[in-house]
């Protein structure tokens, strides 16, 4: 895989991988940008809900699951100085849908988490990373309501790995 970064002005740049997609790239005003694009420390927790969000949504659907809602978010910590590295994350998965089995939810989990996703692995390997879900029932029109709520937890092997 190539990724590069074409410089725009200031702080400014435009990424691009061999996808031929292009991400704009900024820095906050303090530092002296212009605010204008994702900031790279942030496509790195992007780039860790997707990896998962991705795997785990496949599994589901190949387990044949009812899901009418997804989402992913990544909550993360950061050191107070400089490099100002992730220290700890959260991940919750949030799943809507029509009887959707826990089971086959934390499976889909478990299998991003230890098998799949190469961001999750790369990075667990640097620091903690907790895995909850929240999976509501779809009631229609727009509700849902809380069926279930959880934390898939890594076994000790793969977390000191």
């Amino acid at each position: 895989m190539n990724a590069s970064v074409t410089w725009q002005q200031g702080l400014s740049f435009t990424g691009k991988a061999d996808s031929g997609y292009e991400v704009p790239l900024g820095a906050e005003p303090e530092v002296g940008g212009a605010s204008d694009g994702f900031e790279p420390i942030e496509l790195m927790a992007v780039s860790l809900a997707g990896c998962t969000a991705m795997d785990v949504i496949s599994i589901l659907t190949k387990k044949k699951q009812k899901v009418t809602g997804f989402e992913v978010k990544v909550k993360t910590e950061r050191a107070t100085e400089f490099p100002k590295v992730f220290t700890h994350a959260v991940i919750t998965y949030l799943v809507t849908g029509h009887e959707v089995d826990e089971v086959a939810l934390v499976r889909s989990i478990e299998l991003s988490a230890t098998k799949y996703c190469p961001a999750q692995a790369m990075l667990a390997k640097v620091f903690p990373i907790e895995l909850v879900y929240e999976l509501y029932e779809d009631e229609g029109s727009g509700k849902k309501r809380l069926a279930k709520k959880g934390e898939y937890k890594l076994p000790d092997v793969i977390a000191k790995m």
